[in-house]
């Protein structure tokens, strides 16, 4: 079997045909949903999380350290190590805007330079949620009287500065294990690995 070309490999967005659709659950902040869709072969049943989207930032210092925040997630119950992150829930805003707002409410961060990462869909069998991830650099405090006052979860995030080398030996001993974290702290090594020149920049001005 021969190589593809490099070019060729891309998810390809595709639809199909929905001839039924029922809310099964409507939660707080997404849904679950049952669709009955035309795969090809006759219609079949699939059962997913309807999620807004999400957008996570890898900020990183002058020293190649990366931002991580420890955060109580109750699903898996851990405490999980995560760089700032946040759903996509202003209607009309764009993804980088989005991450710049996140980093400043969760980090009391400003970034001069933005560039897109990595982009994934979290589970693509069970829920729509597709997460960008973003690089921030060139970064300094937000001024006081800006700052955001953080509650629930949010209140007892403890922020740490870890060397990109260290982060990635823990992502691959199996210490960490968030997916942003995972794939952020990956995606960030491979591109400093090739002069970080594999990046697209973005602005984030509201």
């Amino acid at each position: 079997m021969s190589a593809p070309d490099p070019a060729q490999l891309v998810d390809v967005a595709q639809e199909r045909d929905v001839v039924a659709r029922e809310t099964v659950f409507a939660g707080r902040i997404w849904d679950v949903l049952r669709d009955t869709v035309e795969l090809g072969d006759g219609p079949a049943v699939r059962e997913y999380v309807a999620h807004p989207g999400a957008v996570a930032v890898l900020a990183v210092d002058d020293d190649d350290r990366v931002l991580l925040q420890s955060q109580y997630r109750h699903p898996v119950r851990h405490v999980l190590w995560e760089p700032p992150a946040g759903l996509l829930d202003v209607p009309g805003e764009e993804r980088v805007v989005a991450a710049a707002r996140e980093l400043a409410e969760e980090a009391d961060l400003e970034a001069g330079r933005w560039w897109r990462l990595a982009e994934y869909f979290s589970s693509p069998g069970g829920n729509d949620e597709r997460i960008t991830i973003f690089l921030a650099r060139d970064l300094r405090p937000v001024p006081d009287e800006r700052r955001y006052a953080r509650a629930e979860e949010e209140a007892d995030i403890v922020p740490v500065w870890v060397p990109l080398d260290d982060a990635v030996t823990a992502v691959l001993e199996g210490r960490l294990r968030c997916p942003t974290t995972v794939t952020g702290v990956l995606a960030a090594a491979a591109a400093r690995a090739a002069g970080w020149s594999t990046l697209t920049e973005v602005r984030a001005a509201g």
